[in-house]
């Protein structure tokens, strides 16, 4: 893919065509309301799109101190999208309602297993309805074992970093922290999710939705890099570690950052959730430094 992303109209001429194997994936969900995007998706989705839930299927079981959204375990999201038909060189398109904070979750976790052929639709499912396209009620079944992919486990394609490794980075700075919650719960304000308010001490906020223009798209790979670069000062891509509140709109900066072309950035999966979780790590409050 020569970008992450795809439109709504280029999504459609392709599987219109029938040269590429598409897997298309309703990633929709509500933090406040995790029924919600399965309800959202039976109401309406994309013509044979089938759904997984940030929860149950996009992260794993939670012990307390890993956070709210842990990785799942890597061989059973790989086994599941196999079942979903998903092939060594399918193109996996992730969409949301919600301006992809969901879908770049999976974006990001089909590279943490390895494959590279994964986009975002740009837009998520209301450009998909602007652009007149249809939508199907129901559920996806999915295929018969018979037809299931051969989706391999390779090589990671992205890094992660770990709360050790951050915990020595406050002592030693070798690495650029950005964090991609509201400002508000990045200063330890009107925090509603957390049992903990603040950040990580010396990080620094970029609000997920600034990557996005007012009608729901990604701003141009110009513009992108053009912000990141003034918010980055002369720090290259590969020395950042992008956060949030559970690792998951963390994600939507990192897909930003391939858009704009700065690639190399690392995730700290536990994000603020997990760091929060233990009171010896230190917490910082108000702007950034």
């Amino acid at each position: 893919m020569p970008t992450p992303l795809i439109s709504a109209t280029e999504l459609e001429s392709l599987r219109a065509r029938g040269t590429h194997d598409i897997v298309v994936i309703d990633c929709s969900f509500d933090l406040a309301n995790p029924t919600a995007g399965r309800e959202a998706y039976h109401q309406g989705h994309l013509p044979g799109a089938y759904y997984l839930h940030l929860d149950n299927e996009l992260s794993g079981p939670k012990t307390g101190v890993n956070g709210r959204h842990p990785l799942p375990d890597a061989e059973l999201l790989t086994a599941r999208l196999r079942a979903l038909g998903v092939n060594d060189d399918t193109l996996v398109v992730a969409y949301d309602a919600q301006g992809a904070m969901y879908a770049a979750r999976l974006w990001w976790l089909l590279r943490w297993i390895g494959h590279e052929a994964s986009a975002v639709l740009d837009g998520g499912k209301a450009a998909w309805i602007a652009a007149g396209l249809p939508l199907e009620p129901g559920n996806t079944p999915d295929p018969a074992p018979e037809a299931a992919g051969n989706l391999s486990l390779r090589s990671t394609l992205v890094p992660t970093v770990d709360a050790a490794t951050l915990v020595e980075n406050l002592t030693a700075p070798t690495r650029l922290v950005v964090d991609a919650r509201a400002p508000d719960r990045f200063r330890g304000e009107n925090e509603t999710i957390d049992p903990v308010g603040g950040h990580i001490p010396g990080a620094i906020n970029r609000f997920f939705k600034d990557n996005l223009r007012p009608d729901g798209h990604f701003k141009s790979a110009d513009t992108l890099r053009k912000e990141f670069g003034q918010l980055f000062a002369g720090t290259p891509p590969a020395e950042t570690v992008m956060q949030c509140g559970s690792g998951v709109t963390a994600c939507h900066n990192l897909l930003a950052l391939e858009v704009a072309g700065l690639t190399g950035a690392a995730l700290y999966p536990g994000s603020w959730s997990e760091w929060s979780a233990d009171p010896k790590r230190p917490v910082a409050t108000g702007p950034a430094d």
